[in-house]
């Protein structure tokens, strides 16, 4: 079943007085997913770079810096996707693995809300690092990763789900596409932090950014993929991507990013386009604000705790009060159980 989303209904892009700007071109700048198309590759897009909205997100829970690394990813392929519905919904990613990091859970509702979210076990994750031992695959484990779609009450949610087992996000999310888009799609993601000169010294700064590809010629045969070589039933022989050469090109130069070109500021997403199919031709569209917004709300928990049995209120109270703290946004919202003595 294909996925309910579109990566080609792109809207052309006017200047905005308040972007930076360069000479005559204007630039979206951080938390923005900037939409492109290369027509002679038969290939559109998305690429974004994530500044303070990030920082904002992995600072506020202090997380370990391996941790914070991994759910800056999540976060990166999180907008690159959610930023593609054309209809007000939610965009949900969320691993459950046997790792250290054993929950990351990223979310994005139309048209520019992300929170995010990971759990890990200290212990576990202090025993890896002693050892240095804290790439993506340990810190992961085996286990799952669900990309879910909700277009909210009366529709049914499309879910696709990809076994992680020793695999990083970026590789889950190109099986993901192979498995359930089945268009031809690559990406690049890098996170890393940036020190920042300031009046009270030095500040270290969350960044991240990521682009995707994926190949749409107006001839199905193009897409063929490779007949399987060996035979031998080894999936590793398996040969997933297609022999066009428009497709093998745009692979090749996307192996020419720098992981650092996907992070930097004074690069920013026009310019790496530029760098990367100026020969060819990149057009640009409108870009896409993402923002740090989390959905929950006084209200919203109200009417969860107003379904709890009286028993469970009374088990719920500490302190005299009943204590609830979002764990996207660590907003803690307190009240009063007379508040639900109705239930009783």
């Amino acid at each position: 079943m294909a996925a309910p989303w579109s990566f080609v209904m792109l809207e052309t892009r006017p200047l905005a007085e308040h972007q930076p700007r360069l000479g005559e071109f204007g630039f979206a700048g951080d938390d923005q997913v900037v939409p492109y198309e290369v027509a002679p590759l038969d290939v559109r897009g998305r690429t974004v770079q994530l500044g303070p909205m990030l920082d904002a997100i992995l600072s506020r829970h202090d997380y370990p810096e391996p941790v914070a690394r991994l759910l800056a990813e999540a976060c990166v392929l999180t907008v690159l996707l959610g930023t593609s519905l054309k209809f007000e919904g939610k965009f949900i990613l969320q691993t459950r693995t046997d790792g250290p990091v054993d929950m990351l859970v990223a979310d994005f509702t139309t048209p520019d809300a992300l929170r995010a979210y990971a759990r890990f076990d200290a212990d576990r994750l202090w025993a890896l690092s002693a050892t240095g031992e804290t790439s993506q695959e340990k810190l992961l484990g085996t286990g799952v990763l669900a990309l879910t779609i909700d277009q909210g009450a009366h529709t049914q949610r499309y879910q696709g789900i990809v076994q992680l087992d020793g695999t990083s996000l970026e590789d889950a999310a190109r099986t993901y596409f192979r498995q359930s888009e089945q268009i031809p799609t690559d990406l690049r993601m890098s996170v890393a932090k940036l020190v920042t000169p300031g009046p009270g010294g030095a500040r270290e700064q969350w960044r991240a950014g990521g682009i995707l590809a994926q190949f749409l010629p107006q001839s199905p045969e193009r897409v063929r993929v490779p007949d399987i070589s060996g035979g031998d039933g080894d999936p590793r022989d398996v040969a997933h991507e297609p022999d066009d050469n428009s497709w093998q090109e745009l692979l090749a130069l996307l192996g020419t990013i720098e992981p650092t070109e996907l992070i930097d500021p004074t690069v920013g997403a026009e310019r790496l386009l530029y760098r990367l199919f100026h020969e060819h031709g990149v057009r640009v569209f409108r870009s896409v604000p993402v923002a740090d917004q989390c959905s929950c709300s006084r209200e919203k928990i109200r009417g969860i705790l107003e379904g709890f049995s009286a028993d469970e209120i009374k088990d719920s109270t500490e302190d005299g009060g009943i204590h609830v703290a979002c764990e996207f946004c660590s907003t803690q919202y307190d009240f009063d159980p007379a508040e639900f003595s109705a239930g009783e």
